[in-house]
């Protein structure tokens, strides 16, 4: 009886230490949403719409260039229309170790292309909700992560992973973000400020794949407190069809397309 009672005993414990093996992590399934592969060069039309609380709108179309260099990658967008944007370029680049991001943005205006100062990305992207910070690319190492819980949004599986950043006055004192189970893709995310006060959400409203890559066709970010929002659809996609390196230049930046 007694043999019989440690031999139960050792396969509860085995099930229990497999049990807690398979529980993913929520480093992990960031990671995971970082890792995936959207392809090595991307490129195609940004439509953006701005949407103040009174419900007026201003839309601008852009272009969009991403490449993957290896040890870097960059991107870069070229505001086509209105007339009063028409030329201004930003560009980012990430890189693969710890670096922080760097970021330019050309201004017609003043002729001259601004690099982006560690304090200035938390300023807004163009009137957007975006921050400079938000179009650059965080890095799952920068934050503490950790799995809240697992729900349905959208008829989706997800998890839900909260994320408080490791950099003092950080501009975001934690984000919640909801992960599409075994697709890892963000479908949600929640930003709230530097006091803690809930700030403002990022929902992807539609997704496909287009060459075989899981790719975000349409986003909205809309600030709970200000009650402005922001949506972004990426249309006419390109997947790996090359890109020319000269499009991530501060020269044709200063050029335009």
């Amino acid at each position: 009886m007694k043999t019989l009672k440690f031999t139960f005993m050792a396969i509860l414990a085995a099930t229990l230490t497999l049990f807690a093996q398979e529980k993913i992590s929520g480093h992990q399934i960031i990671q995971n949403v970082y890792d995936r592969n959207t392809g090595n060069e991307v490129e195609g039309q940004l439509t953006m719409t701005l949407t103040n609380k009174d419900g007026n709108k201003r839309v601008r179309e852009l272009k969009q260039f991403i490449k993957d260099f290896g040890d870097v990658e960059k991107k870069i967008m070229y505001f086509i229309t209105p007339a009063d944007v028409k030329n201004t370029s930003f560009m980012n680049w990430s890189y693969t170790d710890n670096k922080a991001d760097d970021q330019w943005i050309y201004l017609p205006a003043l002729k001259k292309v601004k690099r982006i100062s560690s304090d200035s990305k938390s300023d807004y992207f163009m009137g957007s909700d975006f921050t400079y910070d938000d179009l650059g690319d965080r890095k799952p190492g920068d934050d503490v992560h950790k799995l809240l819980k697992e729900e349905t949004l959208n008829g989706e599986n997800c998890y839900v992973v909260e994320s408080i950043p490791k950099e003092e006055g950080y501009m975001y004192s934690k984000t919640i973000t909801w992960v599409i189970k075994e697709r890892w893709v963000g479908l949600q995310k929640k930003f709230y400020d530097e006091d803690g006060d809930f700030l403002k959400t990022l929902y992807i409203k539609k997704y496909a794949e287009i060459d075989g890559f899981l790719t975000i066709l349409f986003t909205e970010m809309e600030n709970e407190q200000n009650k402005h929002k922001t949506t972004m659809e990426f249309e006419d996609i390109k997947i790996n069809k090359g890109i020319d390196d000269n499009y991530f230049t501060e020269r044709l930046m200063k050029k335009g397309l």
